[in-house]
């Protein structure tokens, strides 16, 4: 008896590969998404009708069609291709693809070599590619997921062409899985299934613009679902979900998207958006960053962005750091979150941010001034008799000790720094600082 698939096609027939291998687009024509890239009279379009292949470096989140797009344009070159894993291969591999690459030139045949993750290459291994890219032996195309400019050789950079893959829009991943549903060659268009347009929907919010997470998702839905009396599988959304998980984040703890996410954080609670910063934190927490990472962040913008206006602020903040550091982590998350309501509900205040830098700036522009000898130190004669320490008017010794008298250098006087606002507890300050220098005038 011949044993069937899962589909209910025959052993014998069935296609080994995943979906998302099978529904590999082999042109720009069957191509989702990219449309800045392989739109009429864009880059690749341009590439691909001239015949002459740059060497390229494809920067984009995950399947959003690197692999695809170096296939689609070193075929239409009519280039052997040679796909190369940065992850399982060195600096020996390397040699050996170049040396077949000059065999293959001396025949006429030019080779494009597809290196996958062209980031977990080291310096030295990124520079073993580039003699072969300079005199033509190769050309390279190198796929990654991190910014290029701090992953790639900065000589290896100046010689590619950098394109940027977006992540693929809701729309472009709903016509992949319908595509895949009706295609008979490579798809499941032979087998009798049924999906809703809720279920694609689904599929596509949940797969964030990655083409290879929603077929695979699609795939395993429908693997899973058991035909009817009709032999029909119905696709249900409790399926996809089952299929689906809990979908990956995007985020990457040592890349680009580590600083794009902790940035909209900071600035979410600096703007006051305590939802935004909630949703920025739960980013974070739920893709794995260090919880004291965030802490950290917290302490500083309670100074940075909160100050004065609320000086409970930095108290809160450095509470939730110790109790964050106490108790770990997954509860951990309670004391980061109470403390991001706090700190984004907070007045805001960078008066003594500001104040430091403007003062900063004071000390480079003038150098080391000289302390007034009024308020200078003298614990010896010598001191004493050049003056140090006289004239000093002691605060406590005056009416609410307040003493009219100069604390700055000469080159300084009058300089002021410090500029309360008028939110929270700043605007009291502001009034006391008032009422000093009125104080001050008094007691001359």
């Amino acid at each position: 008896m011949m044993e069937m698939d899962l589909f209910g096609k025959n052993e014998k027939e069935v296609n080994p590969a995943p979906l998302a291998q099978r529904m590999r687009p082999s042109a720009l024509s069957g191509f989702a998404g990219q449309e800045h890239l392989v739109g009429e009279g864009k880059i690749l379009d341009r590439v691909i009708k001239r015949g002459e292949l740059p060497s390229l470096i494809l920067w984009g989140p995950p399947g959003t069609g690197k692999t695809t797009l170096a296939r689609i344009v070193a075929e239409a070159s009519k280039s052997d291709f040679v796909e190369f894993s940065a992850v399982l291969s060195g600096v020996k591999e390397i040699r050996e693809v170049i040396k077949a690459a000059k065999d293959s030139l001396r025949l006429g045949r030019k080779t494009v070599l597809f290196v996958d993750e062209i980031h977990r290459f080291n310096k030295s291994q990124q520079d073993a590619f580039l003699h072969s890219v300079e005199d033509g032996t190769i050309t390279l195309i190198g796929a990654t997921t991190e910014n290029p400019s701090f992953e790639v050789n900065a000589p290896l950079l100046s010689r590619c062409k950098v394109l940027v893959l977006e992540s693929l829009s809701d729309e472009s991943i709903k016509k992949i899985l319908r595509d895949a549903l009706s295609d008979k060659e490579r798809g499941l268009g032979n087998f009798k299934a049924e999906i809703g347009k809720e279920v694609i929907d689904f599929i596509a919010d949940s797969s964030t613009g990655d083409a290879r997470s929603a077929l695979n998702s699609l795939e395993a839905a429908f693997m899973i679902t058991e035909p009817d009396s009709e032999g029909v599988k119905r696709i249900t959304l409790e399926a996809a979900t089952e299929a689906m998980q809990k979908k990956a984040l995007l985020y990457d703890k040592s890349g680009e998207e580590h600083y794009n996410v902790i940035s909209a954080f900071i600035k979410s609670m600096r703007g006051s958006d305590a939802d935004a910063a909630l949703y920025w934190l739960a980013r974070m927490v739920e893709a794995g960053e260090d919880p004291l990472f965030i802490a950290r962040r917290m302490v500083i913008f309670a100074s940075e962005d909160i100050g004065n206006a609320d000086p409970r602020a930095i108290m809160v903040a450095n509470a939730v750091k110790d109790s964050v550091d106490f108790i770990g982590m997954p509860e951990g998350w309670i004391p980061l979150a109470q403390g991001v309501a706090y700190l984004a509900t907070a007045p805001k205040s960078n008066a003594s941010y500001m104040a430091y830098l403007e003062a900063a700036d004071d000390v480079k522009k003038h150098g080391a001034l000289p302390v007034p000898l009024h308020i200078r130190n003298a614990p010896t004669k010598l001191m004493k008799g050049l003056g140090y320490g006289k004239g000093y008017k002691y605060p406590h010794s005056f009416k609410d000790a307040v003493a009219e008298q100069d604390y700055l250098p000469d080159a300084l006087k009058g300089r002021a720094y410090y500029k309360p606002t008028d939110r929270g507890y700043d605007k009291q300050i502001a009034q006391m600082m008032k009422d000093r220098k009125e104080k001050k005038k008094e007691s001359k």
